[in-house]
């Protein structure tokens, strides 16, 4: 039977489309919230910093005494550290000598740094132009009180979990983890434990990487194991992780021939086939159906295949389901160092690699090609994007370039 291919982006906003997130929640620890979806939108109950404080280590003087006379020898008065704040006033022609994250004394507006004064015992004479409020950090310049800190599912990052800490927050509301089952099926495919395979017979490559690629605080692995390849065995299997997650993602038997049996499988246990067959390359033989709340993903069997729908179509998903607010991957639009030709009528993604030269960066293809040759992910630092519509790429053409997690900050 012929079936008309999908659309990366149709078949990625259909299912969207069908998805409601949990609205279940758990308060847990900041410290345990890295990589967590936030429940609550969050205001800051402070200003940060709550006071003027210096920014540099340095002098802090009334800058309208600097003003006046610019040749002015201020007599310093006392000395300002972090923690300690200085209780008396400081007057026109005094001078304190403060540290950087030091409260700003009453009489004191400005501040300079030590390499731009001269100092002989207690007289210091300022030897630069100064600006009223110079490394000065004002009330609220970090956030104000009343700001939002944090909305309701955006993903705690490192950045989000200092400033929660910064603004007083050692609990924090979460969504509930989001509980996925990762399958794997053939009647070809071993595990990599257990019995020494026979010929014919081929390691599971792709249960290992599906865990990695879902390696994610928001979620809830749980490893059900290899399935035969028969309508029965597939029926029982997903029926069985259907009993125990949200989502199902089942890879290989997802592509038209005899013994395939996902979809028949699916459609027995009574589940809506959402999307069938994709216009990507690779990734043609991906399936995704819905019964009730639930989620199952069919993906092809072959590694590559099944990274690249994984990262475009089933991360999005889950992102959703688990409470995210984000659900578009991160590209850079750079420079092809190479040429290319593929049919119309299919996304392509390439695995590539940047190739950085000075101040400029190329797209240079890596690895052999084929949707089995995992080899070719290897070493890459992202994927290409070849559009839809495109026929050839040319040398010095932008394109979308996605790159890996690992080669981030």
């Amino acid at each position: 039977m012929l079936y008309k291919l999908t659309k990366l982006n149709t078949a990625k906003n259909r299912i969207l489309k069908y998805i409601q997130p949990s609205n279940k929640k758990t308060k847990i620890l900041l410290n345990e919230a890295n990589q967590r979806f936030n429940y609550s939108t969050l205001k800051s109950n402070l200003n940060l910093p709550e006071t003027l404080n210096s920014a540099v280590d340095g002098y802090g003087i009334l800058y309208k005494s600097f003003l006046k006379n610019p040749k002015i020898k201020f007599k310093v008065v006392a000395l300002v550290k972090a923690g300690k704040p200085y209780p008396k006033k400081i007057m026109a022609q005094e001078a304190v000598e403060i540290y950087t994250g030091s409260i700003l004394p009453k009489g004191v507006d400005s501040v300079v740094m030590f390499e731009n004064c001269e100092r002989t015992g207690t007289e210091l004479l300022i030897k630069e132009e100064i600006k009223k409020y110079q490394n000065v950090r004002p009330i609220g310049e970090n956030i104000k009180k009343g700001e939002i800190i944090i909305k309701k599912g955006d993903f705690l990052n490192p950045s989000y979990i200092g400033q929660l800490a910064a603004s007083g927050n050692n609990e924090i509301e979460v969504f509930n983890k989001l509980k996925v089952a990762i399958i794997s099926t053939g009647n070809e495919v071993v595990n990599l434990t257990g019995k020494k395979k026979s010929y014919g017979q081929i390691y599971d490559s792709n249960r290992p990487m599906l865990r990695s690629i879902f390696n994610e605080n928001y979620l809830e692995i749980l490893d059900m194991g290899i399935v035969k390849d028969t309508k029965n065995a597939l029926v029982n299997k997903y029926l069985k992780c259907l009993s125990k997650c949200d989502v199902v993602i089942s890879s290989g038997g997802a592509s038209e021939g005899i013994e395939d049996h996902t979809q028949s499988a699916l459609k027995h246990i009574g589940a809506e086939s959402l999307v069938w067959q994709l216009a990507i390359k690779p990734g043609k033989p991906m399936g995704a159906s819905i019964l009730g709340k639930k989620l199952i993903f069919c993906l092809p069997g072959n590694p590559v295949a099944a990274f690249v729908c994984s990262k475009f179509l089933i991360k999005p998903a889950l992102v959703k389901m688990a409470g995210g607010n984000n659900f578009t991957p991160f590209f850079l639009k750079i420079t092809s160092g190479f040429e290319h030709t593929k049919k119309i009528g299919r996304t392509e993604f390439l695995r590539a690699r940047i190739k950085n030269s000075g101040c400029q960066s190329v797209i240079l293809l890596h690895g052999r090609e084929g949707s089995g040759v995992i080899s070719s992910l290897t070493g890459a630092d992202g994927l290409v994007e070849i559009p839809y519509n495109k026929k050839n790429v040319l040398k010095g053409e932008l394109l979308k370039f996605y790159p890996f997690e690992n080669k981030g900050i």
